[in-house]
């Protein structure tokens, strides 16, 4: 059977093209109910029953027939050992990234993670005191596919940020261990590993075993079931973020061969089904050829049906009018990879409000960013880079406010503070501020 990918065509003149571009960009984030249950299920028993709980649902879910919570972490001595199998060419590439991504993440920790404070004329001392969590849980996925990649972006800023302890957790289905992922979390500085996943997993990492230690906060993405762990267990650990499907949004000026653009909306569509590639550009005849490219290139794709599916369903080819426009709708769709694939793209990067992470002109593609560059690849997904961010040091770090009030300062904070706890009907935070009031 051949495979077709075809992308919807799209015209921000046409008359429908508000009501075809909602239905295109609609994604449901809500978890199906069964799902829910079994989350809600899972993470009550491995709170009730702890190791012997993870070990029953990796037996499970992955065939995982461990006796003990000891079968399934993993040695510093095994994460070294698969280091140093990799061949020559992938131990480089590996620490080359690693380099590339923690180069970046000190550079942010330097610009906003530092403590601050200053006196005022009174002699009082105010400011903002910045400390690292002491243990985080990172989840690295490792159903369909294994992403060293990951443990990268997931690790390394924690190491940065001064976390004293990272716990990784990565399921390894009938024991399949992927030792690029093993060797990364050996050069990212990961402390404990361990070969469970699922909800399982991040029950584990959020309530705490006899085994698995209880983490500050989770990051890293997952499945549905995963998501619906992490969303469960908000409140008793921090969480990064609820990732929906990937998405790549390309403004096209013409001017990139048309093949590199079409591979760039491959690049996410061979995620998943429903992962999103949408490409707008003010040149019809630009989007026809990269619809030529699109069905010459497909045959070539291993993962061809994904792709075919993606692109189908979800992806889309938009004429705008002009560029500027172009802007506009990506600020609207507020995507998590923003391709600005023109001469000068500089000129439209002002323009553009939200987005994960921008990728100016025709040499930076995606996938650059997702490996190697250096800033972090776990980005807002769904619209939500409207009012979220990257992963990044400070989602490592906590502040913690510093005031230091001298006796003169008490003198002038005290009546203001007087004043508006009795105006709130508090007065024993009244008295508190009167009695350092000199009589």
């Amino acid at each position: 059977m051949t495979l077709v990918a075809a992308p919807a065509r799209l015209s921000t003149q046409s008359a429908t093209f508000e009501a075809d571009f909602k239905a295109r960009l609609h994604w449901s984030a809500d978890t199906d109910a069964a799902i829910e249950q079994r989350v809600a299920d899972i993470l009550a028993d491995v709170q009730h029953r702890g190791d012997a709980a993870v070990l029953a649902y990796t037996q499970r879910f992955d065939g995982l027939n461990a006796q003990d919570m000891a079968a399934l972490e993993l040695s510093q001595s095994e994460l070294k050992a698969a280091f140093d199998s990799l061949p020559d060419a992938q131990r480089q590439a590996l620490e080359q990234a690693a380099r590339r991504v923690r180069s970046y993440h000190e550079a942010q920790k330097k610009a906003s993670g530092e403590s601050w404070s200053y006196r005022d004329e009174d002699g009082t001392l105010l400011g903002q005191k910045v400390t690292p969590l002491d243990r985080v849980g990172i989840y690295v996925p490792g159903g369909k596919a294994a992403y060293p990649s990951s443990v990268l972006m997931n690790a390394i800023p924690a190491h940065v940020a001064g976390v004293g302890e990272i716990i990784m957790v990565v399921p390894t289905p009938k024991g399949e261990r992927n030792a690029l992922v093993l060797a990364a979390a050996y050069v990212a500085g990961v402390t404990r590993a361990f070969t469970v996943g699922g909800a399982q997993a991040v029950a584990a990492l959020a309530y705490g075993t006899a085994t698995v230690p209880k983490v500050d906060k989770i990051t890293g993405p997952g499945n549905a079931y995963v998501a619906s762990a992490k969303k469960r267990v908000f409140g008793t650990v921090g969480i990064d973020m609820i990732a929906g499907p990937s998405e790549i949004l390309v403004l096209a000026d013409g001017s990139t061969p048309a093949d590199w653009v079409a591979m760039d909306l491959f690049s996410q569509a061979e995620h998943d089904e429903l992962a999103q590639s949408i490409l707008l550009c003010p040149d019809a005849a630009y989007l026809d050829a990269v619809q030529r490219e699109i069905d010459r290139l497909l045959p070539t794709m291993p993962r061809a049906a994904i792709i075919a599916k993606s692109l189908s369903d979800r992806g889309a080819l938009i004429l705008t009018r002009d560029m500027e426009e172009a802007c506009a709708i990506s600020n609207r769709i507020a995507p998590e990879h923003l391709e600005v694939s023109s001469r000068d793209p500089h000129r439209w990067e002002p323009l553009l409000k939200h987005a994960g992470a921008i990728f100016l002109g025709a040499y930076t593609s995606e996938s650059l960013g997702d490996y190697c560059a250096g800033p972090n690849h776990v980005l807002p997904t769904s619209g939500t880079a409207r009012f979220s961010s990257p992963l990044g040091v400070y989602d490592f770090q906590k502040r913690s406010s510093l005031i230091e009030v001298s006796e003169a300062g008490a003198q002038t904070l005290g009546r203001i503070a007087a004043e508006l706890a009795y105006g709130e009907g508090l007065q024993a935070h009244a008295q508190a501020a009167e009695m350092r009031l000199k009589r």
